[in-house]
């Protein structure tokens, strides 16, 4: 009796199993907790500073959609445009049309006399104006003598004032546009002479010292071209090269090597396949500079990590079973791969693939180095033509003093955002669509 009373004292004082388990559940649920509560905070702060990334582009670039453009009537005067008559097309494209636009100009505000107020007078029209009426006038002959209504770009600066940019209200001292052209312009609008429009120069043209004039579609053209060089390249290497070292080369040392060195060169920094470009591709083979083909070359050098690591992961995922049927009723190794194998693991590589070219996409370092920094004002026709890139082009307009161009700047960020959004939704969707669960 006295042992028994003993033991259970001794019990009593010691802490039970699931006594220690309660208090430890406790201060793990609180830890989880916690934890659940930070990954809220981080995700929160992550979609808060891409949506202010977001608004900041949107806001400074949409208004570069639409432009200014003011209403003048042109007196195509013959005897200025083509004296001889002869209507050769190469005379006409050598006659004033500036000074027809400076005419209209003048007509329409007669009181302007001095010379300082009609250069001010002027400039409320973009230089393009000229090359408009030139167009115009080149295309259909049988205008000249007649007097057109045209809508012609506005001049940048008044662009910019028409979009709310410049002040109407400070000191003319702080601002580009004078009083005097505020009041022109207030005239030209009584007379409903000034419209906004959708600038459709802005995807149809090139490059431009005047913002008014300048577009995406050459920088947009350069970078086709070279993604496709890239993708011609890179794509068939990069799947070759993954199907060797994981279905046929042997495991020794060497391919050991081999497969460090790619995963490092998944890792080096852009701007050195830019060097390795314009020491080998440039100064060595001696190709032209400021060409998609190169910048195609330098861009599958860059990508070729990225397509052959997603290419072995995609076959990896392929279940040795495929493998052991096919060998198993008489098909080669190579027979194998290619018929059983490779469809199956062509989803994922497709996937590697896109993902690599939108990272192509969206370099502009190792381009830089190769000299598609160049102003580039043709629409470049092919993989030899000098060219540029979305990204090159994005670099040049935000270095560029016109505050019009800080709008161009953000547009094309916008337009290079809804390019690499489309191929990685792409992504997605082939990954979607064709992935097989095992």
């Amino acid at each position: 009796m006295t042992k028994s009373l003993s033991k259970k004292k001794k019990n009593s004082g010691k802490l039970r199993t699931i006594d220690i388990v309660r208090a430890g559940m406790k201060s793990r649920r609180a830890a989880e907790t916690r934890f659940k509560i930070y990954g809220r905070i981080a995700i929160g702060m992550g979609l808060l500073f891409l949506l202010v990334l977001f608004s900041s582009i949107i806001s400074n670039g949409y208004q570069a959609f639409v432009q200014t453009y003011i209403k003048i009537e042109v007196n195509v005067d013959a005897s200025k445009i083509d004296p001889q008559g002869k209507r050769v097309p190469e005379d006409l494209s050598r006659a004033n049309y500036g000074g027809l636009i400076k005419a209209s100009m003048r007509t329409m505000f007669p009181e302007v006399k001095a010379r300082r107020d009609k250069r001010q007078l002027y400039r409320l029209v973009s230089t393009g104006a000229s090359y408009q009426l030139r167009q115009l006038v080149i295309d259909n002959n049988d205008l000249i003598g007649q007097t057109l209504t045209l809508w012609v770009p506005a001049d940048d600066e008044i662009d910019m004032l028409m979009k709310g940019y410049i002040d109407r209200e400070s000191d003319e001292s702080d601002r580009r546009v004078k009083d005097k052209q505020i009041a022109w312009i207030d005239k030209l609008i009584s007379e409903d002479r000034v419209e906004k429009r959708f600038n459709k120069t802005f995807f149809t043209a090139g490059d431009s010292r005047d913002p008014e004039l300048a577009g995406i579609w050459g920088a947009a053209s350069g970078s086709f071209f070279t993604l496709i060089v890239t993708l011609l390249l890179s794509f068939p290497i990069g799947v070759a090269a993954a199907v060797y070292l994981e279905e046929f080369a042997p495991r020794n040392r060497f391919t050991d090597i081999i497969e460090v060195n790619i995963n490092n060169l998944a890792a080096v920094p852009s701007i050195v396949f830019g060097l390795l470009g314009l020491a080998v591709f440039i100064n060595f083979f001696g190709m032209p500079r400021s060409a998609p083909l190169v910048g195609g070359l330098v861009l599958t050098l860059m990508t070729l990590p990225t397509i052959i690591i997603a290419s072995r992961a995609a076959l990896k995922s392929v279940p040795p079973s495929i493998r052991e049927a096919a060998l198993g009723i008489g098909a080669s190794p190579m027979q194998t791969m290619i018929y059983h194998v490779l469809p199956l693991a062509m989803p994922g590589m497709l996937t590697g693939t896109i993902i690599g070219m939108a990272q192509a996409l969206g370099e502009s370092a190792p381009l830089l180095m190769i000299g598609m920094v160049a102003f580039i004002v043709d629409i470049p026709q092919g993989a030899f033509d000098p060219s540029t890139v979305l990204p090159v082009q994005i670099y040049l307009w935000a270095d560029s003093p016109e505050r019009a161009f800080v709008e161009k700047t953000s547009a094309a960020i916008m337009v290079l955002l809804l390019f690499l959004i489309a191929m990685n939704a792409i992504a997605v969707l082939l990954r979607k669509r064709f992935e097989r669960r095992w």
